[in-house]
């Protein structure tokens, strides 16, 4: 796919909510961590609702059914219908659908977001590689997931059996920290079968196929805290996204990303949503963006002037991202990060 090089974020003159018709908005991370809200992001996606922007909530966690994340973000203060919801185990349920006939078998390894998803579609949740299943799907099942599920998938996989994952994120936010997520248990599977898995989720185009067929977006912004999911997945949808600092990225990722991981705004939190985004433009041989100024030495990035954080950390990530062109900054934005305490 052929697109334009991303060399600075974008500003907007409107508020996003009004620039947009639609928040396609990750959950971990960007609306909650462990179960609990994060800071502002109840009031600020109240708003923008009321505002009339439309929120659909996009997952790769596959372990929750629609209706059971819609009433966890409903108990938070965000009124939420199971039809707002798409998950990766929908995804990966309609993805299967397509290759196996109806009422066939499909070998589960997760939770129960999957069984509901397959049930959507026709086909019969199964739990032995025994039970001749069509197909083997593979979805984040929680800390408590028996070992001998990854047992069962590889019997089936080894018999040639099509193996599909809901995702492959290698890490998911808990409230204690950082934890394993569901690509670390495909790894699993990966390295006992040397099969490869058809994958749904995020950033890969089934999942962005399943919001904008359940959506119906026109102009969707996806919002999310993961370069290699949320924002990797606006890239192949070639549509903008906002990232938003309350999950995964810290800004020395940010700095180093390659283009399909440049997102189109940067903000702090979801409070991004309410407002425009400054303007960055080219100044005395760098960007500037407020107060800020940065440019890129022949070792490390530079950053001079005062103001506010996230306006310094877009000026780096002009600086940075037009330094790499098509790839990945190398210069050492260490110094110019701690300035503004990131």
């Amino acid at each position: 796919m052929s697109q334009t090089v991303r060399t600075r974020p974008e500003g907007s003159a409107q508020a996003l909510s009004e620039a947009y018709d639609t928040a396609l908005l990750d959950l971990d991370g960007v609306v909650y961590a462990g179960g609990n809200a994060i800071a502002h992001a109840v009031e600020s996606l109240g708003t923008a609702h009321s505002g009339g922007m439309r929120l659909a909530y996009v997952t790769n966690n596959a372990l929750r059914t629609p209706d059971a994340v819609a009433e966890h973000l409903t108990e938070l203060g965000i009124p939420t219908g199971a039809s707002d919801v798409i998950t990766s185990a929908q995804a990966a349920a309609r993805l299967i659908s397509e290759q196996v006939p109806v009422g066939a078998r499909v070998l589960v390894i997760g939770g129960e977001g999957l069984r509901v998803a397959l049930r959507e579609r026709g086909l019969e949740p199964v739990e032995s590689a025994d039970d001749d299943p069509a197909a083997v799907v593979q979805g984040f099942g929680g800390p408590d997931l028996p070992w001998g599920r990854f047992a069962e998938a590889s019997y089936a996989i080894a018999r040639g059996v099509p193996w599909f994952a809901s995702n492959t994120d290698l890490t998911i936010p808990s409230a204690r920290g950082i934890a394993p997520g569901n690509g670390a248990a495909v790894e699993v599977v990966r390295i006992a079968t040397g099969a490869e898995p058809q994958v749904a989720g995020k950033p890969l185009p089934p999942m962005h196929r399943e919001t904008i067929l359940r959506t119906g977006a026109k102009r969707p912004l996806v919002v999310g805290d993961r370069l290699d999911t949320d924002i990797e997945g606006a890239f192949n949808g070639e549509v903008d996204s906002l990232l938003v600092l309350t999950g995964v990225t810290d800004g020395a990722q940010l700095l180093a990303a390659p283009p399909q991981h440049r997102p189109t705004y940067v903000d702090a939190d979801l409070r991004g949503l309410l407002t425009g985004q400054p303007e960055v433009s080219e100044a005395d041989g760098g960007f500037r963006c407020g107060g800020w100024t940065a440019t890129a030495g022949s070792e490390r990035l530079e950053l001079e002037g005062d103001g506010e954080v996230l306006d310094g950390l877009r000026a780096l990530c002009a600086s940075a991202w037009s330094a790499a062109g098509e790839g990945t900054c190398e210069l050492d934005g260490g110094k110019a990060l701690a300035r503004l305490g990131l």
